[in-house]
Order: structure tokens, then C-alpha cells, then sequence
């Protein structure tokens, strides 16, 4: 039997033979690629030096993740205004990002829709990429607002890694790349979705930008009616209950339940002293405690690593803790069980 360990570390190097897309020195391919994958854009290798470049994608989906490097000095300027939200997260070397004409103080920074946008890079440097389409804010916001925006939402361009809430975020963004690197995406789907929103959400959080704090959450629902945030709470609850398998999360909760989502967590903190997330999370410890049993119980096939990843948990050793703290015992222990008594 192939242990987490070496599934992970197989999963690994394979999503690593797959994740390079480009390393040497055509420039006209190198830009061909990025205007495909980012957006059309102008190259231009300074210096006559010799372009070394490298580019891997870490991750495709609602939120990519890539890495960069050009082994050359290099000036790029899009073709054409954003339509997606670009974070330049710097691994090494060092750049200047220019917005509107101003050179930014940082390369850490986040571009998008109402920017108009220049990069020049070192030959030393190499940045990890984040790219959110624009309709993955906009569907953020809209959870957020009950309804989508009127214009694009326009970010502060630097993020300032001296704060303690960008700092927690950027060490998200490592998480996630640790979490794209194991292939665990295409092992656990569920955590994968939560990972992306955790990501969005973070960031319309932590970096400020146009819509200030009317998206933020800090809001009294003190207006609300009670008996009709509970009934949300119902609903959200009833829709957890039938969609846990799936990729959900607050926001898709609170279009069940018909009421924003900044709504839903203050209805579930008052009603149930817990969020939505968190109450998802019991949901599913819940069903992998019935997959473990029915293992047990030779109903069916599997083993602890399987539930855990079938049902968002990626992580065995956070896993263990709340599922002993949830029913008294480990994973491992419910699968020695042999009676069918409640447990």
C-alpha cells in the first residue's frame, strides 16, 4: 500500500515535468507564450544580452499561478488595457513596476482593470505570478453585495509586506504553491476551490482598493430582521448538507440562503457561534467519519489518506486532531473498529 508520503512525492514529480512551459532563450516563443497565457504585450530584451528565460504554471484555474524568470533585463508593456487582476509576487532579482506613469516603490504589487501598466525586470529577477480573471473578483464581490458591481474594483498597486494581514496573505500564497507543487489539486478538488476562494477573498480583504469597506465584511446586520437571518441559516445549512461533495463555499451558501454573505456569517456567528466554512468543515468530518465506519465495517473500500482527501482534507495531521477532538478517537482507530454500534 503506497503511503501519503509517496503519493504525494509521485504526484509531485509529475506535476512538476508538466508545469514547465518554457526555458532557454527564443524570445520570440517566450512571448508568444506569455501573451497567450497573461495578454498581448511588448518584449523588448535590453542591452543585446541573451535572453535565459524560464516559465512554469504552477496551477490553471479561477486563480493561476505561475512563475517567471528572464534571465535578461527586459521592458514589458501590455498591448492592451487588464482585464484580470496580475499580483507580482518577487522570488528574486528585483523590477520596477510602473502604474500610471508612476514607478511603484515595490515590485510586490498588484495590477489590473484601470491601470495602465509597464515592467522592467533584471536579469536576476523571477516572480511568482497570481492571475484572477476579473469575473472571479466580480463574483467575490457580487456574494459580498447581492448584485455584481458597477465598474471594475481597482486595487492599491503595492502590497505592503510590512503589515501583518498582507503578510498572513502571502504566506496563503506559499501555502498554495506548496499545495499546486504535491498535485493535490487534482487528488482533493474540494480543497482546491477552497483554496482558490480563501485566496480572492483574502485579498478583497487585506489590500485596499476602490470599493473600500463596503465588499470588507465589517458591517452591522443589526437591521436584519432575526427570524429571517435565521431562516438563511436554515437554508444555507440544508444546502450544506445536500452540496458537501461539491466545491462550495460561503458565497455559494449565501446565494442558497438568498442573502449576502456578510449576512450569512454574522447570522451563523450569532445563531450557531461558528461560520460557514467552519460548519462546512463539521459537515464533511462528519461524512468521512461515515466513510470510515462503512470501510470498517467492510461496506466499503479505502483507506484514511482516501476519505481525507475525498471529502477537502489535505492536510493528515490537522485532520487527526479534529476528528479525535470530534468523536475520540483517530481516523486510524475507527478503521480497527469492527461493531456497528453509534460511535
Amino acid at each position: 500500500m503506497i503511503g501519503i508520503d509517496e503519493e504525494i512525492s509521485l504526484s509531485m514529480n509529475r506535476h512538476v515535468d508538466e508545469s514547465l512551459l518554457f526555458r532557454g532563450g527564443d524570445v520570440e516563443a517566450l512571448h508568444e507564450l506569455i501573451s497567450t497565457r497573461f495578454a498581448p504585450n511588448r518584449m523588448k530584451v535590453l542591452h543585446d544580452n541573451r535572453l535565459d528565460g524560464l516559465f512554469r504554471c504552477r496551477h490553471e484555474g479561477p486563480v493561476g499561478l505561475y512563475e517567471l524568470g528572464y534571465g535578461a533585463e527586459v521592458d514589458i508593456q501590455p498591448g492592451a488595457p487588464l482585464d484580470f487582476y496580475n499580483v507580482h509576487i518577487p522570488l528574486a532579482g528585483d523590477g520596477t513596476v510602473t502604474v500610471d506613469g508612476k514607478p511603484l516603490r515595490s515590485a510586490l504589487s498588484i495590477v489590473g482593470p484601470g491601470h495602465e501598466v509597464s515592467m522592467r525586470w533584471n536579469e536576476a529577477s523571477r516572480n511568482r505570478i497570481l492571475i484572477i480573471p476579473r469575473e472571479v473578483v466580480d463574483a467575490a464581490i457580487s456574494a459580498r453585495l447581492g448584485g455584481p458591481p458597477d465598474e471594475a474594483l481597482v486595487f492599491d498597486p503595492v502590497l505592503d509586506d510590512r503589515t501583518t494581514p498582507t503578510k498572513m496573505w502571502l504566506g496563503l500564497v506559499e501555502r498554495f504553491a506548496e499545495f499546486a507543487e504535491a498535485g493535490l489539486p487534482a487528488l482533493s478538488p474540494l480543497a482546491l476551490a477552497h483554496f482558490e476562494q480563501l485566496l480572492v477573498n483574502g485579498l478583497l480583504d487585506v489590500q485596499p482598493h476602490t470599493l473600500g469597506s463596503a465588499v470588507t465584511g465589517i458591517h452591522s446586520t443589526s437591521g436584519a430582521g432575526g427570524a429571517a437571518v435565521l431562516r438563511a441559516v436554515h437554508r444555507a445549512r440544508e444546502f450544506c448538507a445536500e452540496h458537501a461533495h461539491e466545491p462550495i463555499g460561503t458565497a455559494d451558501m449565501a446565494r442558497a440562503a438568498g442573502v449576502a454573505a456578510r449576512t450569512l456569517r454574522d447570522g451563523f456567528r450569532r445563531h450557531l457561534n461558528t461560520t460557514p466554512l467552519a460548519y462546512l468543515r463539521t459537515v464533511r468530518l462528519g461524512l468521512a467519519h461515515r466513510d470510515l465506519r462503512a470501510v470498517a465495517t467492510g461496506l466499503a473500500r479505502g483507506n484514511v489518506t482516501e476519505v481525507a482527501l475525498r471529502w477537502g482534507f489535505t492536510h493528515l495531521g490537522r485532520f487527526t486532531a479534529c476528528y479525535r477532538q470530534a468523536y475520540g478517537e483517530t481516523p486510524s482507530q475507527t478503521l480497527r473498529r469492527t461493531d456497528t454500534g453509534p460511535a
